[in-house]
């Protein structure tokens, strides 16, 4: 069963930190093992990789193999069946019709002083995209990293992903051709960070890594971001969902176990202010866990790791949300969108009875790669302003510069900057 703690008690804050506090503690018992990873294969390149491979996914492969032939990613893509095709193909559309809504405008006026000013967007020149290929396939979340990347206007995305006994799953590559990459290594793991970031014989290095991982590939990219930009640093996901007595508990309950049956890690948090509702959706836990393929991980999940609150009104719920800044937030209530606008942290709010978060997953538009551990407090999910850049411009004419020097050579001098100070008084004819 899951923790169930109640905002009536004396003891609750202590307790809801602590249990907040313990999914939130930084991963470092592999930091030693990946940092070793990584200089290896700075030093050794190819075959540091070679090496790799055939250590943790059980393949021996030439340099020439690291990466797929166009007619290996046609192949698999045959591979796969018209309906998963033509949801992929759904899905795709959506995503990109959003994303695409995102693409900001370039900004440019002269102010009163005469001063022109403004800044224009660039996309980065070359991104590496992380795919996982362990425990289960994500091709959604390939079409979530890929499309803003091509949308932004990147010139190269080059996808890692690991081939375990020289299997990638059919679907990923298929979501790969259908968003326009083509460089695809078979390659996994925290050497396929490194591979990324500082390039070796076959890989040439890129600007920027995105994509979700286990703990080693979320650790080489915390150790190589500087050399290289990096999407965020992602923890297990999690999801909150306040939920009055007007639910039906069936539906709440495979919610919560929808994010659970991801990880062992994962954290799923019921809010709601019915003690009875509550023993329902436990209930019905129980009801879906004999059912689910994933049942072992998700059991493992709720019971480690979930969460029951119980408060005294729904009124309560905002406030413990933005305590929690979760990753997903369900609002099953009647006015859900009363409830969403006292809510400062969350990355994702989905609102009312049939918007679960897994068709957020999907196909509902908006981007699934999400700030977790509380990061939602001081972050966005992943968007088209990712793979951009954004340059300030500044144009003064003598007059304009006469306007505004004189404020900045008296702040230069108090700083003790003489040299800043007389790049503006020389063009001013000032001593």
């Amino acid at each position: 069963m899951a923790r169930r703690l109640s905002n009536l008690d004396p003891g609750f804050d202590n307790a809801f930190r602590a249990a907040l506090a313990r999914q939130r503690e930084a991963v470092h018992y592999v930091d030693d093992v990946v940092a070793s990873v990584l200089a290896d294969v700075r030093t050794r390149g190819d075959a540091a990789l070679l090496d790799y491979t055939e250590r943790f996914d059980g393949v021996r492969i030439c340099g020439e193999q690291l990466r797929l032939s166009i007619d290996e990613i046609d192949s698999a893509c045959s591979e796969c069946d018209g309906a998963s095709l033509d949801a992929l193909n759904f899905a795709a559309h959506r995503i990109e019709d959003f994303h695409r809504r995102q693409m900001p405008e370039t900004l440019s006026y002269t102010d009163e002083i005469g001063v022109t000013l403004g800044a224009r967007w660039r996309p980065i020149d070359a991104v590496g995209l992380y795919v996982p290929g362990g425990s289960a396939a994500y091709p959604s979340s390939l079409l979530m990293n890929a499309i803003p990347a091509r949308i932004a206007g990147v010139r190269r995305v080059a996808m890692t992903v690991p081939a375990p006994d020289r299997r990638i799953d059919p679907l990923v590559l298929a979501a790969a051709k259908l968003s326009g990459v083509q460089e695809i290594y078979r390659v996994g793991g925290a050497q396929a960070i490194g591979a990324l970031a500082y390039g070796t014989e076959t890989i040439v290095p890129v600007d920027k890594i995105v994509g979700p991982g286990n703990a080693y590939v979320v650790a080489a990219k915390r150790q190589v971001f500087g050399i290289v930009g990096i999407d965020m640093i992602a923890g297990p996901t999690e999801v909150l969902i306040v939920a009055d007595a007007d639910n039906d508990p069936s539906w709440i309950a495979i919610d919560l176990l929808a994010q659970a049956e991801h990880d062992v890690a994962a954290q799923s948090i019921l809010v709601t202010d019915n003690i009875s509702f509550a023993d329902r959706v436990e209930s019905a836990v129980e009801d879906h866990l004999v059912t689910l393929k994933r049942g072992d991980i998700a059991r493992a999940s709720w019971e480690n790791n979930g969460l029951i609150i119980i408060t005294e009104n729904l009124e309560q719920a905002a406030a413990l949300v933005d305590r929690v800044a979760p990753e997903h937030l369900e609002l099953a209530v009647a006015n859900p969108e009363a409830l969403a606008a006292d809510v400062s942290h969350a990355g994702a709010i989905f609102l009312g009875r049939h918007t679960p978060e897994a068709i957020g997953d999907y196909v509902a538009g908006p981007n699934h790669v999400l700030p977790t551990a509380g990061s939602a407090r001081f972050s966005s999910g992943l968007s088209v302003l990712d793979f951009l850049k954004r340059t300030s411009m500044i144009r003064c004419d003598a007059e304009s510069l006469s306007a505004v020097g004189s404020a900045a050579i008296t702040l230069a001098e108090g700083e003790g900057l003489d040299a800043h100070a007389r790049s503006i008084s020389i063009r001013l004819n000032r001593p």
